[in-house]
């Protein structure tokens, strides 16, 4: 089960990440974390820190696991069991840094056991798939934000633990939650600390999943680039790391 094959594909639209004040508002909360709750290390976030102004970065691989008019959501998780996982994205104009209202922002991942709704039986687990498990979006508000539950993804072969993301402009809403047209501006990946994955991965759920972890550093589409590659600021949400993680990041897109 693996999305390597057109990794680092050439595209024609760019994408900048910009590492905001409260990116790094971020970054002081997850340094004054309890030992129990593990935050990302010097190695994990420098590259972060280094992001204080719009950096241009290419997009990432959609993968094969990519499925049409998903729901329109704050909250993807459908019952999944994980630790939880709040992510708060910025989508901003990379030419004015100007936020980005009503541009949906869609994700997908892979549960505990690295399966994706709708292909699940491709990481070597059964389990039930109702194809839209772990999949959805929200439409940013008039600071560009957009908010979205989930939980801590899980790894399958051949990649590390990963969030797969869209961002739309001008979909159409549908009446039963999903949408549909648009423009596509931007396709891409997050990714985690791997001091914190290392300790997330200890836990149950997710010590269930036998399979071969990929790190972050032997990952074959992320390329080094910290912030500007999509690795997200994670902070702890309580006093251990079963208690959770926020995930922040602030992409600017090209209009």
């Amino acid at each position: 089960m693996t999305d390597t094959s057109d990794a680092r594909r050439s595209v024609a639209r760019r994408t900048v990440l910009v590492a905001s004040g409260a990116t790094a508002a971020a970054l002081a909360v997850g340094a004054a974390a309890t030992p129990e709750a593990p935050v990302a290390d010097a190695a994990d976030t420098a590259p972060v820190a280094a992001a204080a102004v719009c950096t241009l970065t290419r997009e990432m691989t959609e993968g094969p696991y990519y499925l049409d008019g998903q729901y329109v959501r704050p909250d993807i998780t459908e019952g999944k069991p994980g630790i939880p996982l709040k992510l708060t994205l910025t989508v901003v104009d990379d030419d004015t840094c100007v936020p980005l209202s009503n541009a949906l922002v869609e994700v997908w991942h892979a549960d505990h056991l690295g399966e994706y709704s709708g292909f699940v039986g491709a990481n070597g687990h059964s389990e039930p798939d109702d194809g839209t498990f772990l999949r959805g979006g929200v439409l940013t508000d008039s600071s560009g934000v957009a908010i979205i539950t989930t939980i801590y993804p899980g790894w399958y072969v051949g990649r590390c633990i990963h969030v797969h993301i869209k961002v739309h402009t001008n979909v159409t809403l549908t009446p039963d939650g999903s949408f549909t047209g648009g423009q596509e501006l931007h396709t891409g990946q997050l990714y985690f600390s791997e001091t914190i994955t290392t300790a997330v991965s200890r836990l149950s759920p997710y010590s269930a999943n036998r399979v071969t972890r990929t790190t972050l550093a032997r990952d074959s589409v992320y390329d080094g680039g910290g912030a500007a590659s999509g690795l997200l600021t994670l902070t702890a949400l309580g006093s251990s790391a079963s208690s959770g993680y926020a995930g922040t990041l602030t992409l600017g897109v090209e209009r």
